[in-house]
C-alpha cells in the first residue's frame, strides 16, 4: 500500500496525467505516452535491481518479445484473409509460417506478451541462480542474451522482417490506430495500466515478500543461513520484471506503430539501467522520473545536437555513479545528512610520561637537627 503522506502527491500528479491531452501538443502527447510505457519497465527494473540487487543489461531483451508478440497480430489483422505479409513475399515464402498462425487471434496475441517474457525471465533465471551464479556474472549473460536476440532476428529477415522490424499496422481491436480519438484513449490505457503497476509495486515492495527480497539483496547467505531458499524469490521477481517489460513493449509498439531489433539489443538495455539510476534504484516514484527526465532530455538535445547526446548520456551515468549513488530521489537525504565536522589531516602525537625515575625530597624531623 501507498505511505498516507505520499497519497495526495501521487493523486495530483495522476490527475495532471490525466488532463496531458487538454494541455500539450498531440506530438508531445505521443511522446508522453511512450515514456509513460518506458516507466512501466522502469517499475520491473527497479524491482529487479533495486530491491532484488539483480542487474540486468537485458531488459530490451524482454521488451522486445512483448512488442514483437502484439506486432505479430497487428500485421496479420491489417492484411486480407490468405495473404501474407509484404516482407515475407521480399524473402520467397509462399505460405505463413506456423508459428504465425496463433497470432491471428488477439487474444492468443494478448496472453503471448505476457507470457513469453516471463516464462523465458523465469527459465533463464532458474537456470542460473539454481547453481549461484549472479553478480557481474550474471549481468553479463543478460546482455548476452540481448546480443544474440538482436542478431538472430536481423538475420532472420524472411520471419521477422529483418532490421526493418514490423511496421505498417492499421487498428486493433476494431480501433483505427491512427485516430486521434484512439491516440488520446490509448494515452490513457497507458497511465492507467501504469498506475495499477505503481500501486502492485508498492504493495509488493512493503510485503514480506519485498521484505524478503531485500534481506536477500544485502545478505543473500544470511537469509539462505536462516532456512529460506532465495533462488525461488529471485526468479519470481525477475520473471515478474520481464512481464512488465514485455506489457511495456506491447504498448509502445502501439504507440509508435513499429518494433525492431534497434529496440530490444544492448545499447537500448543499458540505457534502461540508466533511467533507473537517475531516479533512483530503490524508488518506484523515482524509476518514473528517471524515465521521463531522461527520455525527454534525449529528445530535445538529439533534436538540437544530433552528436551530443550519447556524450550526454555518458557523463549522467558517470555523474550518478560517483555523485549521485541514490538518484534524484536521494538527493534530498544527501542533503539532510549532517555535514561532518573538520578534522586536520594529520594528528599531534600526543606526549608520553617521562620513564626517568622520580627522586623525593623529605624534609628532615626536627629532632634531627644539631
Amino acid at each position: 500500500m501507498l505511505k498516507h503522506a505520499q497519497f495526495p502527491l501521487y493523486a495530483l500528479a495522476l490527475a495532471l496525467f490525466a488532463f496531458a491531452p487538454e494541455l500539450v501538443s498531440p506530438y508531445h502527447l505521443s511522446l508522453l505516452g511512450r515514456f509513460l510505457a518506458f516507466a512501466i519497465l522502469a517499475l520491473g527494473l527497479t524491482l529487479v535491481w533495486g530491491y532484488g540487487g539483480i542487474l540486468s543489461l537485458g531488459q530490451g531483451v524482454f521488451f522486445g518479445l512483448g512488442g514483437y508478440c502484439l506486432a505479430m497480430h497487428l500485421k496479420l489483422a491489417a492484411l486480407p484473409p490468405g495473404e501474407i505479409p509484404d516482407f515475407m513475399q521480399w524473402s520467397g515464402l509462399t505460405q505463413l509460417p506456423w508459428f504465425w498462425a496463433p497470432f491471428r487471434n488477439p487474444y492468443f496475441a494478448l496472453a503471448a506478451l505476457f507470457l513469453v517474457p516471463a516464462l523465458l525471465a523465469a527459465g533463464l533465471a532458474w537456470l542460473v541462480f539454481h547453481r549461484r551464479v549472479g553478480g557481474v556474472y550474471f549481468a553479463l549473460i543478460t546482455q548476452a542474451l540481448a546480443l544474440a536476440l538482436s542478431t538472430f532476428v536481423i538475420s532472420q529477415q524472411p520471419y521477422t522482417g529483418g532490421f526493418n522490424g514490423l511496421t505498417d499496422f492499421s487498428s486493433f481491436l476494431g480501433f483505427t490506430l491512427t485516430d486521434p480519438s484512439t491516440q488520446r484513449l490509448l494515452y490513457w490505457l497507458t497511465l492507467a495500466v501504469l498506475a495499477l503497476a505503481f500501486a502492485f509495486c508498492s504493495w509488493l515492495v512493503r510485503s514480506n515478500f519485498g521484505k524478503l527480497l531485500t534481506a536477500i539483496r544485502d545478505g543473500e547467505n544470511r537469509v539462505r543461513f536462516l532456512g529460506y531458499n532465495p533462488t525461488p524469490y529471485k526468479v519470481a521477481v525477475f520473471a515478474l520484471g520481464a512481464l512488465l517489460a514485455g506489457l511495456a513493449g506491447a504498448l509502445f509498439t502501439l504507440h509508435v506503430g513499429v518494433i525492431s531489433p534497434a529496440l530490444i539489443g544492448v545499447v537500448p538495455s543499458i540505457e534502461m539501467i540508466i533511467w533507473v539510476a537517475v531516479g533512483g534504484r530503490a524508488s518506484l516514484a523515482g524509476a518514473v522520473l528517471g524515465t521521463l527526465i531522461v527520455n525527454f532530455g534525449k529528445d530535445w538535445i538529439s533534436s538540437a545536437m544530433p552528436d551530443l547526446w550519447l556524450i550526454v548520456m555518458g557523463l549522467l551515468f558517470i555523474l550518478v555513479v560517483t555523485a549521485l549513488p541514490g538518484g534524484l530521489t536521494g538527493l534530498g537525504a544527501s542533503l539532510r545528512r549532517p555535514v561532518p565536522a573538520f578534522r586536520f589531516p594529520f594528528r599531534f602525537p600526543e606526549r608520553k610520561p617521562s620513564s626517568a625515575p622520580t627522586v623525593s625530597i623529605v624534609a628532615p624531623e626536627a629532632e634531627d637537627l644539631p
